[in-house]
């Protein structure tokens, strides 16, 4: 990591130092800690992506979709996204992150193929996040299910 935002400044982090990075990421703002978690997805960074994450972390999404349902810790979130990219090839493009009611709320677009039928969708979604101590302890992620299982269907 070539550098970490920090409240008051810039610091430079050297990237190997887990101990270091640790400090950094607890000392990020949750906005900034969810933003860190796209860039590792973005990146297919996945020991990025668990540095982040809390081990017990939570996350749920729409129980009718073929990823869906309650996943907990890392190995939760690897089933989690092993299910979601046996389904669909997609990207989120996000149009805003923020904080609101102690949770870091993030909107945009997710947009793909579905892999079984190679059908395109374009979908809004909502993602919410919570952030305790640099790391997210809980994410629902929130899409325009109607239209997915639509395009699941093919």
């Amino acid at each position: 990591m070539a550098g970490a935002r920090r409240r008051g400044g810039t610091s430079r982090l050297s990237g190997g130092d887990a101990s270091v990075r640790a400090k950094a990421d607890r000392e990020r703002t949750d906005v900034e800690v969810v933003q860190a978690i796209y860039a590792a997805m973005a990146a297919s960074d996945l020991d990025r992506i668990f540095e982040l994450l809390d081990p017990e972390v939570v996350i749920t999404q729409d129980d009718r979709l073929p990823w869906g349902g309650r996943h907990v810790g890392h190995d939760g979130f690897a089933t989690f996204g092993l299910a979601l990219t046996g389904a669909v090839a997609s990207a989120v493009t996000i149009e805003s992150v923020f904080r609101a009611d102690g949770e870091v709320i993030q909107v945009g677009r997710t947009a793909g193929t579905t892999q079984a039928g190679g059908v395109a969708f374009d979908i809004p979604e909502v993602h919410r996040w919570t952030v305790r101590d640099g790391r997210a302890v809980r994410a629902h992620f929130a899409i325009d299910t109607d239209a997915m299982l639509d395009a699941l269907r093919g």
